[in-house]
Protein backbone atom coordinates (compact mmCIF):
# COMPACT_ATOMS: atom_id res chain seq x y z
CA UNK A 1 0.00 0.00 0.00
CA UNK A 2 0.66 3.69 -0.53
CA UNK A 3 1.71 4.96 3.18
CA UNK A 4 2.26 8.72 3.28
CA UNK A 5 3.83 10.81 6.27
CA UNK A 6 2.87 14.32 7.28
CA UNK A 7 4.21 16.32 9.91
CA UNK A 8 2.11 16.32 12.95
CA UNK A 9 0.69 20.27 13.34
CA UNK A 10 -0.31 19.65 16.48
CA UNK A 11 0.61 22.36 18.44
CA UNK A 12 3.87 21.99 20.35
CA UNK A 13 4.30 18.76 18.24
CA UNK A 14 7.93 18.28 17.85
CA UNK A 15 9.01 14.25 17.58
CA UNK A 16 9.77 12.81 14.34
CA UNK A 17 8.03 9.05 14.05
CA UNK A 18 10.39 7.47 11.30
CA UNK A 19 13.78 7.73 10.72
CA UNK A 20 15.76 7.00 7.63
CA UNK A 21 17.94 4.29 9.19
CA UNK A 22 15.03 2.43 10.21
CA UNK A 23 13.58 1.79 6.56
CA UNK A 24 14.47 -1.39 5.88
CA UNK A 25 12.63 -4.05 3.73
CA UNK A 26 8.60 -2.33 4.14
CA UNK A 27 6.39 -3.85 2.00
CA UNK A 28 5.26 -0.55 1.63
CA UNK A 29 5.39 2.63 -0.86
CA UNK A 30 6.61 5.56 1.31
CA UNK A 31 5.30 9.05 0.30
CA UNK A 32 7.14 11.72 2.77
CA UNK A 33 6.32 15.49 3.37
CA UNK A 34 8.80 17.85 2.09
CA UNK A 35 11.00 18.46 5.64
CA UNK A 36 9.50 15.54 7.60
CA UNK A 37 12.87 16.01 9.34
CA UNK A 38 13.98 19.17 9.59
CA UNK A 39 13.50 19.37 13.07
CA UNK A 40 16.35 16.79 13.46
CA UNK A 41 18.13 17.95 11.14
CA UNK A 42 17.39 15.23 8.57
CA UNK A 43 17.77 15.96 4.76
CA UNK A 44 14.87 15.03 2.38
CA UNK A 45 17.68 13.76 0.36
CA UNK A 46 18.27 10.87 3.49
CA UNK A 47 14.65 9.76 2.98
CA UNK A 48 14.67 9.51 -0.87
CA UNK A 49 17.94 7.29 -0.56
CA UNK A 50 16.33 4.70 1.32
CA UNK A 51 13.46 4.42 -1.62
CA UNK A 52 10.63 7.71 -0.21
CA UNK A 53 9.19 9.90 -2.73
CA UNK A 54 9.11 13.68 -1.62
CA UNK A 55 5.83 15.38 -2.14
CA UNK A 56 4.26 18.36 -0.88
CA UNK A 57 2.26 18.13 1.91
CA UNK A 58 -1.75 18.20 -0.50
CA UNK A 59 -0.03 15.82 -2.60
CA UNK A 60 0.62 13.23 0.03
CA UNK A 61 -2.73 13.67 1.15
CA UNK A 62 -3.97 12.88 -2.83
CA UNK A 63 -1.69 10.47 -3.71
CA UNK A 64 -1.13 7.98 -0.18
CA UNK A 65 -4.05 5.61 0.34
CA UNK A 66 -2.89 6.06 4.24
CA UNK A 67 -1.86 8.61 5.98
CA UNK A 68 0.29 8.47 9.03
CA UNK A 69 0.12 11.65 11.50
CA UNK A 70 1.73 11.28 14.68
CA UNK A 71 -1.05 12.99 16.20
CA UNK A 72 -4.63 13.75 15.62
CA UNK A 73 -5.18 15.34 12.43
CA UNK A 74 -6.06 19.29 12.54
CA UNK A 75 -8.96 20.68 10.72
CA UNK A 76 -6.67 23.02 8.37
CA UNK A 77 -6.49 19.77 6.91
CA UNK A 78 -9.59 18.12 6.66
CA UNK A 79 -10.30 19.10 2.93
CA UNK A 80 -7.18 17.35 2.14
CA UNK A 81 -8.77 13.60 3.58
CA UNK A 82 -10.11 10.98 0.92
CA UNK A 83 -12.90 9.47 1.37
CA UNK A 84 -12.10 5.59 2.54
CA UNK A 85 -8.55 6.76 3.54
CA UNK A 86 -6.42 4.74 6.24
CA UNK A 87 -5.54 7.09 9.19
CA UNK A 88 -3.04 5.77 11.42
CA UNK A 89 -1.58 7.77 14.51
CA UNK A 90 -2.41 8.88 18.30
CA UNK A 91 -6.10 10.01 17.08
CA UNK A 92 -7.51 9.60 20.84
CA UNK A 93 -11.51 8.68 19.42
CA UNK A 94 -12.81 8.60 22.50
CA UNK A 95 -11.29 11.76 23.81
CA UNK A 96 -9.97 14.79 21.86
CA UNK A 97 -10.18 12.89 18.92
CA UNK A 98 -14.06 12.59 18.83
CA UNK A 99 -15.31 15.38 16.99
CA UNK A 100 -12.73 14.48 14.39
CA UNK A 101 -14.23 10.86 14.14
CA UNK A 102 -18.11 12.73 14.12
CA UNK A 103 -17.08 14.97 11.86
CA UNK A 104 -14.56 13.42 9.38
CA UNK A 105 -13.98 9.76 10.03
CA UNK A 106 -17.46 8.24 9.97
CA UNK A 107 -18.69 10.28 7.20
CA UNK A 108 -15.96 10.11 5.28
CA UNK A 109 -15.45 6.13 6.04
CA UNK A 110 -11.90 6.14 7.19
CA UNK A 111 -10.60 3.54 9.07
CA UNK A 112 -8.36 4.93 11.62
CA UNK A 113 -5.90 3.13 13.69
CA UNK A 114 -5.55 4.49 16.99
CA UNK A 115 -1.80 3.52 18.67
CA UNK A 116 -3.39 3.65 22.53
CA UNK A 117 -0.35 2.38 24.07
CA UNK A 118 -2.57 0.06 26.54
CA UNK A 119 -5.25 -1.08 23.70
CA UNK A 120 -4.00 -0.65 19.81
CA UNK A 121 -7.84 -0.18 17.90
CA UNK A 122 -9.08 -0.11 14.81
CA UNK A 123 -12.21 1.78 14.23
CA UNK A 124 -14.88 1.96 11.18
CA UNK A 125 -18.30 4.20 11.58
CA UNK A 126 -19.81 2.24 14.64
CA UNK A 127 -17.47 -0.38 14.86
CA UNK A 128 -14.31 -1.63 17.06
CA UNK A 129 -11.75 -3.72 16.80
CA UNK A 130 -8.32 -4.52 18.16
CA UNK A 131 -5.28 -3.79 16.15
CA UNK A 132 -2.39 -6.70 15.69
CA UNK A 133 0.38 -4.39 17.64
CA UNK A 134 1.53 -5.63 20.93
CA UNK A 135 -0.22 -3.33 24.14
CA UNK A 136 2.68 -1.35 25.64
CA UNK A 137 5.52 -1.43 22.59
CA UNK A 138 5.57 2.38 22.92
CA UNK A 139 5.65 2.92 27.01
CA UNK A 140 9.33 4.86 26.52
CA UNK A 141 6.95 7.90 25.15
CA UNK A 142 5.17 7.52 28.17
CA UNK A 143 8.09 7.29 30.29
CA UNK A 144 9.26 10.65 28.52
CA UNK A 145 5.71 12.32 28.80
CA UNK A 146 6.40 12.10 32.85
CA UNK A 147 9.78 13.04 33.09
CA UNK A 148 9.47 15.84 30.80
CA UNK A 149 6.43 17.25 31.69
CA UNK A 150 7.33 17.33 35.21
CA UNK A 151 10.42 18.87 34.34
CA UNK A 152 9.06 21.43 31.98
CA UNK A 153 5.89 22.33 34.57
CA UNK A 154 8.47 22.74 37.56
CA UNK A 155 11.08 24.73 35.47
CA UNK A 156 8.46 27.04 34.30
CA UNK A 157 6.80 27.44 37.30
CA UNK A 158 10.38 28.94 38.87
CA UNK A 159 11.24 25.79 40.83
CA UNK A 160 14.07 23.45 41.52
CA UNK A 161 12.05 21.21 44.24
CA UNK A 162 14.18 20.17 47.29
CA UNK A 163 13.55 18.70 50.57
CA UNK A 164 11.17 21.72 51.68
CA UNK A 165 8.73 20.96 49.23
CA UNK A 166 6.20 17.81 49.44
CA UNK A 167 5.31 16.09 46.81
CA UNK A 168 2.34 13.42 45.57
CA UNK A 169 2.51 11.71 42.48
CA UNK A 170 -0.54 9.97 41.68
CA UNK A 171 -0.39 6.36 40.10
CA UNK A 172 2.06 3.72 39.38
CA UNK A 173 2.27 3.63 35.06
CA UNK A 174 4.41 4.56 33.02
CA UNK A 175 3.67 8.42 33.26
CA UNK A 176 4.16 8.74 36.83
CA UNK A 177 7.23 6.52 36.91
CA UNK A 178 8.81 9.17 34.57
CA UNK A 179 7.57 11.61 36.72
CA UNK A 180 9.24 9.92 39.51
CA UNK A 181 12.58 9.64 37.80
CA UNK A 182 12.72 13.32 37.09
CA UNK A 183 11.61 14.60 40.80
CA UNK A 184 13.71 12.27 42.63
CA UNK A 185 17.23 13.40 41.23
CA UNK A 186 16.48 16.85 43.69
CA UNK A 187 14.59 15.65 46.18
CA UNK A 188 13.17 12.66 48.40
CA UNK A 189 10.24 14.13 49.64
CA UNK A 190 8.32 12.38 47.28
CA UNK A 191 5.65 9.64 47.94
CA UNK A 192 3.78 7.74 45.37
CA UNK A 193 0.18 6.95 45.65
CA UNK A 194 -2.01 4.18 44.03
CA UNK A 195 -5.17 3.31 43.42
CA UNK A 196 -5.34 1.08 46.47
CA UNK A 197 -3.57 3.92 48.69
CA UNK A 198 -5.50 6.69 47.11
CA UNK A 199 -7.66 7.23 50.54
CA UNK A 200 -4.72 8.16 52.00
CA UNK A 201 -4.02 10.69 49.72
CA UNK A 202 -7.31 12.14 49.95
CA UNK A 203 -7.38 12.61 53.61
CA UNK A 204 -3.72 14.60 53.75
CA UNK A 205 -4.02 16.30 50.51
CA UNK A 206 -3.81 19.55 52.42
CA UNK A 207 -0.20 18.70 53.26
CA UNK A 208 1.09 18.61 50.15
CA UNK A 209 3.05 22.07 47.72
CA UNK A 210 3.11 19.99 44.54
CA UNK A 211 0.86 17.27 43.31
CA UNK A 212 1.48 15.39 40.12
CA UNK A 213 -1.17 13.46 38.52
CA UNK A 214 -0.28 10.48 36.12
CA UNK A 215 -4.16 8.87 36.14
CA UNK A 216 -6.47 9.19 33.51
CA UNK A 217 -9.78 7.73 34.85
CA UNK A 218 -13.15 6.36 32.89
CA UNK A 219 -16.12 8.33 32.37
CA UNK A 220 -18.18 6.47 35.10
CA UNK A 221 -15.52 7.05 37.55
CA UNK A 222 -15.31 9.84 40.80
CA UNK A 223 -12.64 12.26 40.35
CA UNK A 224 -9.38 12.07 42.25
CA UNK A 225 -9.93 15.69 43.19
CA UNK A 226 -13.30 16.95 43.34
CA UNK A 227 -14.32 20.38 43.07
CA UNK A 228 -14.91 20.28 47.12
CA UNK A 229 -11.56 18.60 47.85
CA UNK A 230 -9.64 21.68 46.07
CA UNK A 231 -11.01 23.83 48.63
CA UNK A 232 -8.56 21.90 51.22
CA UNK A 233 -5.56 22.68 49.34
CA UNK A 234 -2.58 25.01 50.53
CA UNK A 235 -2.92 28.14 48.88
CA UNK A 236 -0.15 28.43 45.60
CA UNK A 237 -0.27 24.48 45.62
CA UNK A 238 0.57 23.73 42.28
CA UNK A 239 -1.17 20.39 40.31
CA UNK A 240 0.61 19.17 37.23
CA UNK A 241 -1.64 17.21 35.59
CA UNK A 242 0.57 15.06 33.46
CA UNK A 243 -1.63 12.97 32.50
CA UNK A 244 -3.39 15.44 30.68
CA UNK A 245 -6.78 14.16 31.77
CA UNK A 246 -8.06 17.40 31.62
CA UNK A 247 -11.55 17.81 33.54
CA UNK A 248 -12.00 14.30 34.72
CA UNK A 249 -9.32 13.13 37.42
CA UNK A 250 -9.06 16.79 38.83
CA UNK A 251 -12.16 17.71 38.13
CA UNK A 252 -12.36 21.29 36.62
CA UNK A 253 -8.73 21.91 35.10
CA UNK A 254 -8.45 22.29 31.55
CA UNK A 255 -5.68 21.93 28.47
CA UNK A 256 -3.15 23.79 27.86
CA UNK A 257 -0.21 24.32 25.60
CA UNK A 258 3.52 24.56 25.73
CA UNK A 259 3.66 28.05 24.59
CA UNK A 260 1.00 28.98 27.65
CA UNK A 261 1.35 26.01 29.79
CA UNK A 262 0.40 27.29 33.75
CA UNK A 263 -2.81 28.97 34.64
CA UNK A 264 -3.87 29.85 38.27
CA UNK A 265 -7.36 29.30 39.86
CA UNK A 266 -8.90 30.15 43.05
CA UNK A 267 -5.84 30.16 44.72
CA UNK A 268 -4.48 26.75 42.68
CA UNK A 269 -1.28 26.52 39.74
CA UNK A 270 -2.35 24.00 37.07
CA UNK A 271 -0.12 22.56 34.57
CA UNK A 272 -1.88 20.41 31.85
CA UNK A 273 -0.07 20.42 28.56
CA UNK A 274 -1.32 16.83 26.53
CA UNK A 275 1.83 16.43 24.52
CA UNK A 276 4.57 16.83 26.83
CA UNK A 277 6.82 13.48 25.25
CA UNK A 278 7.50 16.43 22.15
CA UNK A 279 9.78 18.27 25.20
CA UNK A 280 11.79 15.27 24.91
CA UNK A 281 11.73 14.97 21.00
CA UNK A 282 15.41 13.98 20.26
CA UNK A 283 15.14 10.98 22.84
CA UNK A 284 11.77 9.98 21.66
CA UNK A 285 12.21 9.84 17.79
CA UNK A 286 14.31 7.44 17.75
CA UNK A 287 12.38 5.33 20.31
CA UNK A 288 9.05 6.11 18.14
CA UNK A 289 10.73 4.74 14.81
CA UNK A 290 12.08 1.93 15.95
CA UNK A 291 9.09 0.83 17.92
CA UNK A 292 6.74 1.98 14.55
CA UNK A 293 8.63 1.01 12.12
CA UNK A 294 8.85 -2.48 13.61
CA UNK A 295 5.41 -3.05 14.71
CA UNK A 296 3.46 -0.84 12.25
CA UNK A 297 5.07 0.16 9.04
CA UNK A 298 7.25 -2.68 7.68
CA UNK A 299 4.06 -4.90 7.16
CA UNK A 300 1.74 -3.87 4.67
CA UNK A 301 -0.78 -2.06 6.21
CA UNK A 302 -3.71 -3.82 4.22
CA UNK A 303 -3.98 -5.30 6.59
CA UNK A 304 -5.64 -3.33 9.03
CA UNK A 305 -8.26 -2.92 6.63
CA UNK A 306 -8.82 -6.65 6.34
CA UNK A 307 -8.38 -7.25 10.13
CA UNK A 308 -11.70 -4.29 10.16
CA UNK A 309 -13.37 -6.47 7.98
CA UNK A 310 -12.93 -9.53 9.48
CA UNK A 311 -13.42 -8.64 13.24
CA UNK A 312 -15.19 -6.57 14.91
CA UNK A 313 -15.93 -6.06 18.85
CA UNK A 314 -19.08 -3.51 19.21
CA UNK A 315 -20.45 0.14 19.19
CA UNK A 316 -18.39 3.22 19.19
Amino acid sequence: MILGFIKSNFPGERRVPLLPEDIKDFDNDLLIEEGFGSLLDIEDADYERMGCRILPREEVFKQAKAIFSLKLIQPIDYPFIQNSQLIIGWTHPYGSGKSFMDNQAKPKGLVVVDLDNNSPEIFYKNEVCKADIPQGVLYRNSFYAGAAGAMDALLKYGLIPDENKKIAILGSGNVAQGAFYAISKFTSNVRMFYRRTMPTFKDTLDSYDIIINGIEIGPKDEPIISLEAKKRLKNGTFIIDIAADAGNAIQGDHFTELSDSIYKEDGIYYYVVPNTPSIAYRNVSRILSQQLSHYVFKKDVTRFTEIRNQNTKGIL
